[in-house]
């Protein structure tokens, strides 16, 4: 599919008119045609949204459950998924003594990628 494609090549997340974009030289000029390709992807768990950003990723570790967590840069939106097994175990013991009943886990730590850090400038990391 040409939308999974499009995640799966480009690195970082996209928003679906970003997508759109990307697909308008292959016939798709509609946003709900973006946006029914993504809720099937998501549900078949091949693509993530990434909700902090409203834009979705390609999954790179078929076959975990739907508790992830992503490391976004917020220099160059590039997502990197997260095992979030001693996490997620130690999360829900806290929440189940509090009498919460956890559906799912989505953490998205916000920071800088490594490329990105070894090129800004020293004085906007101290500052």
């Amino acid at each position: 599919m040409a939308v999974l494609r499009i995640l799966q090549t480009s690195g970082r997340a996209l928003g679906a008119y970003q997508i759109l974009a990307e697909l308008q030289n292959d016939g798709m000029s509609a946003p709900p045609q973006v946006y029914r390709a993504l809720d099937r992807l998501c549900a078949d768990g091949h693509v993530h949204r990434i909700e902090s950003l409203n834009a979705f990723v390609a999954c790179d570790q078929h076959g975990h459950e739907d508790d992830v967590g992503f490391a976004i840069c917020e220099s160059c939106a590039a997502v990197s998924e997260l095992p979030l097994d001693a996490i997620e175990d130690d999360m829900r013991k806290r929440t189940a003594a509090l009498g919460f009943a956890v559906n799912r886990t989505r953490v998205e730590l916000i920071g800088l990628c490594a490329d990105c850090l070894a090129a800004a400038p020293a004085a906007e990391m101290n500052g």
